[in-house]
């Protein structure tokens, strides 16, 4: 295993001061452990003897990101913030927070951490790890294991049975049997988490995880589904395996696109209904729950009539017009993209599905179409104040009037001319009173 801890300097630097001051401190936590996987990490955090009004006397720069928890924030001189926490032991919890205790020494506030491989600590000044768990050892074995009993580490906050989760996940670890039982067991409870909580811990899975479906089916099989997002619960091993062909989101100017799509793929095999009102409850914005739900149902509306006429050949211009005209011209790109991941995974699968090379030329096509065509009732060269300057009464009448325009030229783009427009509708209006008969 690689054992490459080198803390960056100005984490150094805070390190340093506080021990000419008196105060014992040691890098702990995630990029710890990071190092000694060979992951990079840039968060380095830092756990010391000092008292919070320590840290803030000794550093000119500081932010009380959490005082009452002994937590400072040290700036360095590019900026960047550094968590700074006093060695602390817990007092009580409610499932979810904690009372601390400082005074404590480093051994005490590793185990009052969750997992073993988070409960590992390194002095740069005296080049020493310090590991009274075993979890290096885990760490090589590739175990996610609770710090001492299982079942109060989970009792001490809900949160960790879901951490637990997306370590292993993650890391491509398993979870050491006697934890599981914990997470089973806490499972039922985590309804104590806020709905903010299980949000970060969806989009986190979503953002670390390479295979996001093995850490939704454990939220499924552990019960977490049923606790906190009754709809996914009985979520089928395919539906979640799709996730893993979406991209991650590793930021750059496409990691909200890739967030939302692999969030999309998540939910696809909800109703619409189920889908805005789960995302709701977990507290997405409105905006992010407009997007996905849109392209749920779009999905719904168009996935099977593009897989059927895409595996019996490339579909006609008119009817790639009309799946575009559904989809909308700002989705169509976002439909076709996930029409290409649930594909690939069904392949995958040994399911006949369309191939790659028809999904590339459709959105070549539709993309072509969206931008070129009048697909969408805002396209038609005559609104509705036209059609009532024209003599059309305003009513549902004249919206079926203007659907049904959009219709015909979807049919031939070249009808989307005034003159032309306004002789159909007007026959559309007769045709419609034909068949209500005489009043």
């Amino acid at each position: 295993m690689t054992t490459r801890l080198d803390p960056p300097q100005p984490v150094l630097d805070i390190a340093e001061r506080l021990e000419r001051a008196g105060f014992e401190t040691w890098c702990v936590g995630g990029a710890v452990r990071d190092a000694l996987l060979g992951h990079p990490h840039l968060d380095w955090d830092l756990a010391t003897a000092a008292r919070p009004a320590d840290v803030q006397r000794l550093f000119r720069r500081t932010v009380p990101v959490g005082i009452e928890f002994g937590t400072v924030g040290v700036l360095d001189r590019a900026g960047t913030l550094h968590e700074v926490t006093t060695f602390r032991r817990d007092v009580k919890t409610d499932g979810r927070h904690a009372v601390v205790e400082f005074g404590a020494s480093l051994d005490d506030d590793l185990a009052r951490r969750d997992f073993t491989i988070n409960a590992i600590a390194w002095s740069p000044s005296r080049a020493e790890l310090r590991d009274p768990f075993r979890g290096r050892a885990d760490l090589e074995s590739r175990v996610v294991r609770a710090v001492g009993d299982p079942d109060a580490r989970m009792e001490e906050d809900r949160l960790r049975a879901l951490r637990a989760i997306r370590f292993a996940s993650r890391f491509e670890f398993d979870i050491e049997a006697a934890t599981w039982r914990a997470i089973l067991a806490s499972a039922p409870h985590m309804a104590r988490l806020s709905a903010e909580r299980v949000k970060q811990e969806i989009e986190k899975t979503m953002e670390q995880v390479r295979r996001p479906s093995r850490a939704f089916a454990m939220w499924r099989d552990s019960g977490a589904f049923a606790t906190l997002v009754p709809a996914l619960a009985s979520v089928r091993d395919a539906d979640l395996a799709a996730i893993d062909f979406a991209p991650r989101p590793l930021g750059g100017p496409r990691s909200s696109e890739r967030r939302l799509t692999r969030l999309a793929m998540l939910f696809l095999p909800l109703a619409i209904a189920d889908v805005a009102r789960t995302l709701t409850a977990l507290r997405f914005s409105k905006l992010d729950i407009a997007w996905v739900s849109g392209l749920v149902e779009r999905w719904s509306l168009l996935g099977a009539d593009m897989r059927a006429r895409l595996s019996d050949g490339d579909a006609s211009e008119l009817t790639i017009r009309r799946w575009v005209a559904v989809a909308g011209r700002t989705r169509i790109r976002s439909v076709l993209r996930i029409a290409a991941i649930r594909w690939s995974a069904d392949r995958a699968a040994g399911i006949p599905a369309p191939d790659p090379g028809a999904v590339k030329r459709l959105a070549r096509r539709a993309i072509a179409i969206a931008f070129r065509d009048p697909v969408e009732l805002s396209d038609l060269a005559v609104d509705g104040d036209d059609l009532r300057r024209a003599g059309f009464v305003p009513g549902r009448e004249l919206g079926k009037i203007l659907h049904a325009l959009l219709e015909w030229v979807l049919e031939d783009p070249a009808r989307n001319v005034p003159d032309l427009l306004i002789a159909r509708a007007r026959a559309l209006r007769e045709q419609s009173t034909d068949q209500r008969g005489p009043a």
